[in-house]
């Protein structure tokens, strides 16, 4: 039945102003292009911020196709967001991208007030009611595949990793890198680090500086700085969500990145607004390989310093993970270090 009051209120609202276009132009109502969706973005960062700014590209590649109006609101604290939620929900918006993060519990009573608008939300809780939708990136099957690339690599058999939060979404990240690395290479050990932060590159440089006197020779940088660490003690680092190698100045340092896309739940959203279809569902699959939601960049100027073998296997991998005939396991337990 939810589904129909969002179809209902799309045909009401593109019915009318067919019959104005109609009505201006001289034309039959049939000619009159529908109302575009509304879309709002609402966010606790900048849109800099890489995470964010994965929902933010996506949304604007639909805005630019034309399938959408897109505003967004971002630096926006906890402590404020309901307050502009509501604003957002009261404007008329038709979907609602945003975290939920900090204020689960609350955004799902928004969404409980506006049944007639779609909510799809980065939230580490399943979905709610009949139009309340979660995501999360889970790019845990590139990092596996960057991790067995870095246990060819190492020479110490020693690896670092730096992240924000020992939360689900970075440790399943940690775990299956680790399971790369080690499914090459039973020797490797791991430093594992939280800087306590979503961003602070100093500190998270730091720390990678501490990893490397620790005697690792390979950086996972989950966090910004930590590729600045890996090109100053001359070692090569891994990246994570965005294109380390070219938007966070990894030439010569980054090897690859895990990559996160989210075009496709939005995507995916945006279509079932449109139909009056849209739910509540956990967007998980859109975000995993065989949707294309994540997917691991290319090598760039490593391409002819990897081994042919390396990379064979790298393609072998990424095919059977798409087919379904190797599952990468998740575990979001926090990691720690082996040595």
């Amino acid at each position: 039945m939810k589904g129909l009051a969002f179809g209902r209120r799309a045909v009401l609202r593109a019915g009318a102003l067919a019959l104005v276009a109609a009505a201006a132009l001289g034309l039959p109502a049939g000619e009159a292009q529908a109302e575009k969706l509304k879309v709002a973005g609402i966010y606790t960062v900048p849109i800099q911020q890489k995470w964010v700014g994965t929902l933010h590209r996506a949304l604007t590649a639909a805005k630019e196709r034309g399938d959408i109006d897109y505003s967004f609101s971002e630096k926006v604290p906890n402590t404020d967001y309901v307050r502009v939620l509501r604003e957002y929900a009261e404007s008329g918006v038709d979907l609602v991208v945003g975290e939920a993060f900090g204020i689960s519990r609350e955004a799902r009573k928004v969404a409980d007030d506006y049944p007639d608008i779609a909510f799809l939300m980065g939230d580490p809780g399943g979905p709610h009611g009949k139009n309340f939708s979660v995501f999360d990136n889970w790019i845990h099957e590139p990092c596996y595949l960057m991790g067995v690339v870095a246990g060819t690599m190492t020479k110490s058999n020693k690896i670092g990793m730096v992240g924000g939060y020992p939360i689900g979404e970075v440790n399943r990240l940690f775990h299956a890198f680790m399971e790369g690395a080690r499914s090459v290479n039973p020797d490797v050990e791991f430093k594992v680090s939280f800087i306590g932060s979503w961003y602070d590159p100093p500190k998270a440089k730091e720390f990678a500086f501490a990893q490397v006197e620790s005697g690792v020779d390979v950086l996972y940088a989950e966090r910004a700085g930590v590729v600045d660490a890996a090109r100053e003690k001359g070692i090569v680092a891994f990246g994570n969500v965005n294109d380390m190698n070219k938007l966070e100045n990894g030439t010569d340092v980054v090897v690859a990145s895990a990559l996160w896309h989210m075009e496709p739940a939005i995507d995916y959203a945006i279509a079932q607004v449109k139909a009056g279809t849209f739910r509540a569902e956990d967007y998980k699959e859109w975000t995993m390989m065989k949707a294309g939601g994540a997917s691991l960049s290319p090598f760039y100027e490593f391409e002819d310093k990897i081994p042919a073998e390396t990379k064979a296997k790298i393609d072998s991998l990424a095919q059977q993970i798409k087919a379904g005939d190797f599952v990468v396991q998740t575990n979001d337990d926090e990691p720690k270090s082996t040595f």
